[in-house]
């Protein structure tokens, strides 16, 4: 571990130079510096004095070539600066207090020593000065640079006090510790443990904020391990929590489904998976625990699990306050289709069986496929490579029978519309009978999709049912 280092960047002279004409002792302190040591790339400077932040931003910005402009938060007493090639934020060394019922504090000026102990974790309170006696020096009061040495994340103060005061740092514990794969100190990690109750004054949006960063770092199932060891997934998301244990009766066991859903969700993450394709993999087995049943022949069974969880996809999103349009629906898809790539595997795969996979999962097939490959846990080799090897063949056939029939994301050419004027025939019932015939004979290939044929079919079934047609509808 190398000691951070000022990059040579005149931004960082201008700033020095701005802070000696206020009389403003100056500090880059927090993330940029930690990243600096990690040799990870950042480009959000947060710069803190001793004196008026927003004073030395607007400063810095009349230094600045073009003079860029200066957004002020006033109420935050900080300022922001944007440059070419990084992102300054300016605020005045402060110290916090608390009240029990609020994570947002009393804040008033203070030293960079109160500065510092405010930091929510060692790691992050590391400062490089911007004074000339001393420009480019590094502050560490805390043994940041330790911690970082010894990949530990820890609390600079009383970790009791730091998670009481701001909950949502028992989050940010986990994110950090998730993101650079650190371990939680056992005495802030026993300290978020004894503290995990607090985090219900947090705002649900800025939990799941830190969720989210949790879920798209590079191996996700260690942050979840860490909230459910802790106690704080049982309070954030309850029902993932409850996917948890293994029942036993006589010699049928079913598998721990937390364990099974985060090997499914680092196996997503290991193929390329974005954010949604990953919510996908966390809620695909979400229902199993509400569909655990014991028979006696086939032991645990878990019937309509994939319909169930797809239906409490939209409220989890809007407890999670998660986004409740297209990429919900996708997850959604997901969740319901999930099963039926791994059906087809199992017996020959017909053209019809594809065709109705193909038209049910639209544009979003190879996402689908994603999440079915990862979804293939099973710890014997040869049975995994089995199931790889056969799954293999269903994607070459949905290949082959899409090149064919041009099935991902169709619209079948009978309408409700056209049923409607060919019988006289009102909204009903009925209409929706007949529209799903003609869609099912499509999907079985006895009919193509194309106008003449699938309407003469229409007046087929018409006939079937005793509904002479009204007029004969003409396609234009």
């Amino acid at each position: 571990m190398t000691t951070p280092q000022l990059p040579e960047n005149p931004l960082f002279e201008t700033i020095a130079e701005a802070a000696g004409e206020l009389g403003y002792p100056a500090y880059v302190i927090g993330g940029f510096v930690r990243d600096l040591a990690l040799q990870r790339p950042s480009k959000d400077v947060d710069v803190v004095c001793v004196g008026d932040g927003i004073k030395l931003a607007q400063a810095v910005g009349r230094k600045l070539p073009g003079k860029p402009r200066v957004t002020v938060f006033k109420n935050f007493g900080t300022a922001m600066l944007p440059t070419e090639t990084v992102e300054l934020e300016f605020v005045g060394a402060r110290k916090e207090s608390y009240r029990a019922e609020s994570r947002k504090p009393e804040v008033e000026a203070g030293t960079l020593e109160e500065d510092l102990a405010r930091r929510d974790f060692t790691i992050n309170a590391l400062a490089l000065s911007l004074n000339p006696q001393d420009f480019g020096t590094l502050v560490d009061r805390y043994n940041g640079m330790g911690d970082l040495q010894q990949k530990t994340i820890r609390t600079p103060l009383d970790p009791d006090i730091t998670f009481s005061d701001d909950p949502l740092r028992m989050m940010r514990a986990v994110r950090f510790a998730t993101q650079l794969d650190f371990d939680i100190e056992p005495d802030t990690f026993d300290a978020i443990a004894r503290n995990k109750d607090r985090i219900k004054i947090v705002s649900q949006e800025r939990i799941t904020v830190e969720l989210n960063k949790i879920i798209e770092a590079a191996k996700p199932s260690y942050g979840f391990k860490l909230l459910f060891q802790t106690g704080l997934l049982q309070l954030i998301f309850p029902k993932m929590a409850q996917l948890y244990g293994v029942e036993k009766v006589g010699q049928h066991a079913h598998k721990d489904n937390f364990y099974h859903t985060l090997q499914v969700l680092d196996n997503v993450v290991a193929a390329g998976g974005d954010l949604w394709l990953r919510w996908a993999a966390i809620l695909h087995d979400i229902a199993k625990p509400a569909t655990k049943r014991y028979d006696k022949k086939v032991g645990w069974t878990f019937h309509g699990h994939e319909d169930k969880g797809a239906r409490w996809v939209p409220g989890i999103f809007t407890d999670l306050k998660l986004p409740l349009g297209e990429e919900m629906r996708m997850v959604q898809k997901l969740v319901r289709l999930h099963l039926r790539p791994i059906a087809l595997v199992k017996e020959t795969v017909t053209d019809s069986a594809v065709r109705r996979l193909l038209f049910e999962a639209g544009d979003d097939i190879d996402r689908l496929m994603l999440l079915c490959r990862a979804d293939i846990t099973s710890k014997d080799h040869q049975r995994k490579e089995r199931y790889l090897r056969n799954f293999g063949l269903v994607e070459e056939k949905l290949k082959e029978v899409e090149a064919k029939d041009h099935l991902r994301n169709f619209k079948p050419v009978i309408t409700g519309e056209v049923i409607m004027e060919t019988f006289g025939l009102k909204p009903s019932r009925e209409v929706g009978e007949l529209k799903e015939a003609v869609l099912e004979a499509i999907l079985d290939g006895k009919v193509r999709n194309e106008f003449e044929e699938a309407f003469a079919y229409l007046l087929q079934l018409g006939q079937a049912k005793g509904l002479p047609p009204g007029h004969l509808f003409t396609h234009q």
